[in-house]
């Protein structure tokens, strides 16, 4: 199937490891120049030795920026386009909340959740998409969560920052439609990085059970009976952000392997 993001500028915020990673895999498959946004140099060098292992005629750019600073959003932005042109493509999968047992919540952790997950997608996408907008076209792919449609004891502010960018997401796409621009989400559910056992550690104390009793556990409610791969979130993002998926935009799609079955 022929996508024809051969060429386009694809900028991926948290592109160092994780999701974020096997979407910049995807898209350097398709033949995409990459720009990878992370804190870590380290593990944006990392990333970048193993795109490039697989495609070594990948073109492959790397900022390390802090994106919980607007000012440093910006000017990792200028770099990439400065490298490789106009962002045609905006993918976001930076930043984390913590994962944290209900009775140990703080009014920081709610805080520092908003500046963890909701502000590093909103300091990129702001410049990014106003500029899409001048020319015209873009699209834009947010990596969120479905705990921002499912309440979880563990993940209350994280959930939180979900719902916020789902909003965000939904809102930025009918405010933009008119200038050309697709903008959508896609919420995973439990999926194979490192993140997960922060998650798990979290649930083990709550329910004072160990890390490895609520793996299973979670395995054994998934209808599927497995955990997503990060490759799988990365093929939903590579079809989104592309000529194929022209007419879908503001959706917030699920994909945690019909362990919450809802219809929306």
């Amino acid at each position: 199937m022929e996508l024809h993001l051969r060429d386009k500028h694809v900028l991926i915020t948290g592109g160092s490891k994780g999701i974020g990673l096997a979407c910049a895999l995807a898209f350097a498959e398709e033949g995409a120049r990459v720009s990878l946004v992370s804190r870590d140099a380290a593990n944006l060098a990392h990333g970048q030795a193993q795109v490039l292992a697989r495609f070594p005629q990948a073109q492959v750019h790397t900022v390390a920026a802090n994106l919980r600073d607007a000012h440093a959003a910006l000017s990792a932005l200028n770099e990439a386009e400065g490298t490789f042109g106009p962002v045609d493509v905006l993918v976001n999968s930076a930043g984390a909340a913590k994962r944290t047992p209900a009775p140990e919540l703080t009014p920081e952790a709610f805080a520092d959740a908003m500046q963890a997950k909701y502000f590093t997608y909103i300091h990129m996408i702001n410049p990014v998409i106003h500029r899409m907008a001048e020319r015209g076209q873009g699209s834009v792919v947010n990596v969120v969560g479905n705990g921002g449609k499912v309440a979880s004891p563990i993940h209350l502010p994280g959930g939180a920052a979900n719902a916020a960018l789902m909003l965000v997401s939904a809102g930025l796409a009918a405010a933009y439609g008119e200038k050309g621009i697709r903008v959508n989400a896609i919420n995973p559910g439990l999926t194979l990085t490192d993140r997960l056992q922060e998650g798990f550690a979290a649930e083990a104390r709550l329910k004072g059970i160990s890390a490895d009793q609520v793996m299973q556990q979670s395995i054994s409610k998934i209808p599927l009976g497995r955990m997503a791969l990060p490759e799988e979130v990365a093929n939903a993002v590579v079809f989104l952000a592309s000529s194929k998926a022209s007419y879908i935009t503001g959706i917030c799609m699920s994909m945690d392997g019909a362990l919450n079955p809802i219809v929306v």
